[in-house]
């Protein structure tokens, strides 16, 4: 019996999230004396199968067949069911992305699995299978017991570090058989972000709400975020005036980010935008309202004028580049 963890793949290369989520699912593994499976979806180079091996897989899989290539919640979920059966793993870790939160429900459904999404520390015991994760927008923590056999766990992003532990496992490619009448989904046209650090994949973060006044002032955010290698956000309000595109909206009902670091320039905080920014490890709010919510959950704050505090900043990151 093994702990199994799912790491996505995205055109045969893995992020840091892959990396994340073994290191997690290792600990895990160790707890409950398991050894660790890590597997993929989707032919991966075997240089890159090995990294898994440097973070605690014990064994790595890419799971194979034509009718994968696309991916299908139905047959991929049914393809990674049939893999915890054959393993026998009462433990299978997701990452609390959208991938993830798409297949982990399936999977629960069809072994049956107590799932707890979202979350951000090691178990708490084992006996009961016992696990933390927040709840209520971030304002709150639970420990949430799951009593069934099998265990469905989804990571939050950015909630675990990194530690390499080397196995020197090899990887393996398995041919796995799917049902044609669930690999139904086809891909007739794909257009892909060039040019730019994806939202999601950003380590450093930085928005803009309603504080910036209009949209003729981003000029020195933008340049912030170049600076600093980051990507730009906005809270909802920005993007529902057209001063930032919808695909920057973070939040509740926008795209939920967990950077190691995120730069709230001149958004109050409301509770819907905290919920989707506020697993990231470092907040730095800049807002000339000192009342504003969001420094209740920012480390750090400034109080002032967004349109004099940004230049400045700007200046200071150009001073330290130099």
């Amino acid at each position: 019996m093994s702990v199994l963890v799912f790491t996505e793949n995205w055109d045969g290369k893995f992020k840091k999230l892959s990396y994340e989520l073994v290191s997690y699912a290792s600990a895990i593994a160790g707890m409950m004396n398991r050894k660790l499976t890590a597997f993929t979806i989707g032919r991966t180079g075997e240089e890159e199968l090995k990294e898994l091996g440097r973070y605690g897989a014990d064994r790595i899989l890419s799971l194979v067949n034509p009718a994968l290539e696309v991916m299908d919640n139905r047959a991929w979920a049914k393809v990674i069911a049939d893999l915890a059966e054959k393993e026998g793993s009462k433990v299978v870790v997701f990452s609390n992305n959208m991938t993830g939160k798409a297949l982990a429900p399936r999977v629960s459904v069809r072994l049956k699995a107590g799932i707890a999404s979202g979350v951000s520390r090691l178990p708490v015991s084992t006996e009961p299978f016992t696990v933390y994760k927040r709840a209520y927008s971030g304002n709150a923590f639970a420990g949430v017991v799951i009593k069934s056999e099998v265990k469905i766990l989804s990571l939050a992003q950015n909630s675990y570090e990194i530690i390499e532990k080397p196995t020197g496992a090899i990887p393996e490619t398995v041919e796995v058989e799917v049902d044609p009448s669930l690999a139904v989904t086809t891909i007739t046209e794909t257009h892909k972000q060039t040019g730019k650090i994806l939202l999601t994949d950003a380590e450093i973060v930085v928005s803009g709400g309603r504080g910036m006044k209009s949209a003729d002032n981003w000029a020195p955010l933008v340049e912030l975020a170049s600076l600093l290698n980051g990507a730009t956000a906005c809270s909802r309000p920005v993007s529902d005036e057209g001063w930032r595109p919808h695909e920057e909206h973070t939040g509740q009902t926008g795209k939920i980010i967990a950077p190691n670091l995120y730069i709230a320039v001149g958004i109050s905080g409301a509770t819907q935008h905290l919920a989707g920014v506020s697993s990231s490890k470092y907040i730095v709010a800049i807002n000339n309202d000192k009342n504003a919510p969001i420094f209740e959950a920012a480390q750090y704050g400034i109080v002032g004028d967004a349109m004099k505090v940004l230049p400045k900043l700007v200046d200071a990151v150009k001073t330290l580049k130099k």
